[in-house]
């Protein structure tokens, strides 16, 4: 008995050493958790526009390439040259999302043909519409998720959060955590 009181710390101890060196072998970041919509069709959802209640947006819209046109009234038309949606959850409160706000402008000045998505998680939205005139709107929609529904059906763990969309409506790439220069040369880049 004493003999297996003095092993057991061993056997556990090259248990955790096995669990990491698995980890490393296989490059999966324990921070990083792989998404099971990962290549599989968005969950549907609907939402209103934060700048205006009467625009509304859903999933459907998104994978028939509708794009919104503004003349006096906002409008919705199908345009085929939509291929991409980049759809970012964040919020005002979130300190992360101001680090990788600047980014979104880029994806939009480099990438004419990413539909830029951003849904305001949980956050009141006088605080979002105050932080968008701050920070500036990169955004091509910015849809309210005030209950956290739709982050819910997206599996978003924490803020901020980026899901690519294809023009199928097949979830391609997820990031938790905020995007870097890094993480848009080297993995955004390449899908569009």
């Amino acid at each position: 008995m004493k003999q297996i009181i003095k092993i057991t710390p061993l056997v556990l101890l090259a248990l955790v050493c096995l669990f990491f060196l698995l980890f490393i072998i296989f490059e999966k970041d324990p921070s990083n958790p792989p998404s099971a919509l990962l290549n599989k069709e968005m969950p549907k959802f609907s939402t209103i526009n934060l700048f205006n209640e009467n625009v509304k947006l859903s999933s459907d819209n998104i994978k028939r390439n509708v794009k919104l046109k503004t003349d006096n009234n906002v409008n919705f038309i199908e345009d085929g040259s939509e291929k991409y949606t980049l759809i970012n959850f964040f919020a005002s409160w979130c300190t992360p999302c101001r680090a990788e706000h600047h980014l979104f402008f880029e994806i939009k000045n480099t990438y004419p043909n990413v539909f830029l998505l951003g849904m305001s998680h949980k956050d009141d939205p006088v605080d979002s519409k105050k932080y968008l005139s701050e920070e500036g709107n990169p955004y091509s929609f910015v849809g309210l998720d005030q209950d956290g529904k739709i982050a819910l059906e997206f599996g978003v763990f924490g803020l901020p959060e980026t899901f690519i969309v294809n023009n199928d409506g097949k979830i391609i790439f997820k990031h938790m955590g905020p995007l870097t220069k890094k993480i848009l040369d080297d993995e955004i880049s390449a899908l569009f």
